[in-house]
């Protein structure tokens, strides 16, 4: 069966916007403080708790490590500090705090003008990855791309269940959709889920293993376009 190129996804954090460090982290950190915790994340900490897939995960790894407060009911603790944590980030990216990175706009405005699905997949929660791709694409970009968000899965990056998931709501053949993502972790779900994968490195993801990707680029703006996405689905179809 032929491949023509159907869909154009895109994973949220590191991809569409440079997330991590000067935003996620900083929203993390004045949850912490709202909550009268003494926990401040440096850039390296939160660095290595990327390995970890989602917030709420991550902020339990780091107190399975260093230990829970006392009497805390954890589930409910989690819960409080992830929406503090949520409000805080889109307050920094309401306020233009964060850019989008090079060559976004452009992909997303040349899958949407060739008649392609443009999706994000993403480990964060809907409301947050929606914030993003409103405020940063704009309301008439928005209202033409479908979220699936770590909040709609049982599991998350590595595992493909958010590939799977939009593949089968949109009615996608996984084989003809390219995939941009920044990280191993989103690398790896993307092929399990038998999708191609483009990967655009991010500030904390330089040194990460993309052995399998199809293409890896400093940015999207580094030799990226639609006719390299297209040939890519084309190359596997005649593998």
């Amino acid at each position: 069966m032929p491949h023509d190129m159907q869909a154009l996804i895109f994973d949220c954090d590191g991809v569409l916007v440079d997330t991590e460090r000067d935003g996620h982290r900083i929203a993390f950190n004045h949850a912490f403080r709202e909550a009268g915790l003494d926990i401040e994340w440096d850039v390296e900490r939160y660095g290595e708790l990327l390995t970890t897939g989602g917030g709420k995960e991550r902020m339990t790894r780091h107190f399975d490590e260093t230990g829970w407060p006392d009497g805390a009911d954890r589930g409910d603790l989690i819960a409080r500090l992830h929406k503090v944590k949520t409000d805080a980030f889109m307050d920094l990216i309401e306020g233009g705090a964060l850019p989008l990175r090079p060559g976004v706009a452009r992909m997303v405005d040349a899958a949407l003008g060739a008649g392609m699905q443009v999706a994000i997949c993403s480990t964060s929660n809907e409301r947050a990855v929606g914030a993003v791709v409103r405020v940063l694409l704009g309301e008439k970009r928005a209202a033409r791309i479908p979220i699936f968000a770590g909040d709609m899965v049982p599991k998350k990056k590595p595992d493909p269940a958010v590939y799977d998931l939009a593949a089968d709501e949109l009615g996608l053949d996984p084989a003809a959709c390219v995939v941009i993502e920044d990280s191993h972790i989103g690398l790896t779900a993307a092929k399990a889920a038998g999708m191609n994968c483009i990967v655009t490195v991010s500030t904390y993801t330089g040194d990460e293993d993309f052995t399998g990707a199809d293409k890896v680029a400093s940015d999207l703006d580094q030799g990226v376009d639609l006719d390299l996405c297209q040939s890519i689905v084309k190359d596997r179809e005649n593998a």
